[in-house]
């Protein structure tokens, strides 16, 4: 059991203390509050708290958050799509709607699931068991080019690459809007949105650096068709920078327009396409580039259309 202790000062009286407990601890969201609110595990002053309660000057406030139940992702036998393969490593291209590792409400059906059905006990164990091999990932509704280490020789030498910019990663996305000029670089910082912890956000408090480059394929009528290079790898990046500048990832939920979208898609209209890097056993590079999968090809078809 975890104890976290909160005094609170005069800047954050008045706070609702699900909303407070939110912002003032890493990696809990509101809900996770609420939750261990009604089991019982926050106290103000020594006494039960609930989740409307507003907080006061001087109050002390204790979390007490219980350890996690360790689980250990098991393997599915779930066809991958394997562009490359030897010893050391794999590519693989991850379909739309799949989940990269297990995580709260998602412990089947996963990348990581099947990886370990196909590699068996030929993974990197550096992430822990819910991320074996896993190097960097892409999101549930991206999809696209992923790289996966088999051993923990691979996966250092993979994520120091990633560590120093070395590694390539450009990505295609259908956005909202029409740019002024046919390339750009956004360099906008980001972080956990403050507001919501599950989003993230261009904020400079706590937060980090964070690099895009952006090139137009091709105009349509109030879309456009665009590469992205990666110069980081933030959480989110490519969708909150393009969300940031006014030109949203079509589909996209989350960080995009939800009332503009005219063909009913679902999911961000963003795909992996190519990646490269340096092999970690003999030094050559990789390179590998993806065909646009079915989803995004037809969005496009129907924007050909609109003329």
């Amino acid at each position: 059991m975890n104890k976290i202790e909160i005094k609170v000062t005069e800047t954050d009286a008045g706070e609702r203390i699900d909303k407070f407990l939110s912002l003032k601890i890493d990696n809990c969201s509101r809900n996770m509050i609420v939750q261990l609110i009604k089991n019982g595990n926050v106290f103000v002053n020594n006494k039960l708290s609930n989740k409307k309660y507003k907080i006061c000057i001087n109050d002390l406030i204790i979390v007490k958050i219980p350890n996690p139940v360790e689980y250990k992702a098991e393997a599915e036998n779930i066809p991958l799509d394997i562009v490359y393969e030897d010893e050391d490593l794999l590519v693989v291209n991850k379909p739309k709607g799949m989940v990269v590792h297990p995580a709260a409400g998602n412990y089947s059906g996963t990348l990581v699931n099947a990886l370990l059905y196909h590699c068996k006990d030929s993974l990197s164990g550096i992430n822990g068991i819910l991320r074996p091999g896993i190097v960097h990932r892409i999101d549930k509704n991206t999809s696209g080019l992923l790289i996966v280490a088999k051993n923990d020789f691979a996966h250092n030498f993979l994520a120091e690459q990633i560590k120093e910019h070395s590694f390539t990663r450009e990505y295609e996305a259908v956005v909202f809007g029409n740019f002024k000029d046919n390339k750009g670089v956004i360099d906008a910082p980001i972080g956990r949105n403050p507001n919501d912890r599950k989003k993230m956000c261009v904020i400079d408090k706590n937060s980090k650096s964070a690099v895009t480059h952006y090139e137009v394929i091709k105009n349509y009528l109030g879309h456009t068709h665009i590469k992205c290079i990666l110069e980081t790898g933030r959480t989110h990046q490519i969708r909150v920078h393009l969300a940031y500048i006014g030109h949203p990832v079509c589909g996209d939920d989350v960080y995009g327009y939800k009332t503009k979208e005219k063909f009913n898609f679902e999911g961000q209209c963003l795909h992996a396409k190519k990646i490269g890097f340096i092999h970690p056993r003999n030094n050559e590079y990789l390179f590998f580039d993806s065909m646009l999968p079915d989803y995004f090809r037809e969005y496009i078809d129907k924007l050909e259309k609109l003329g």
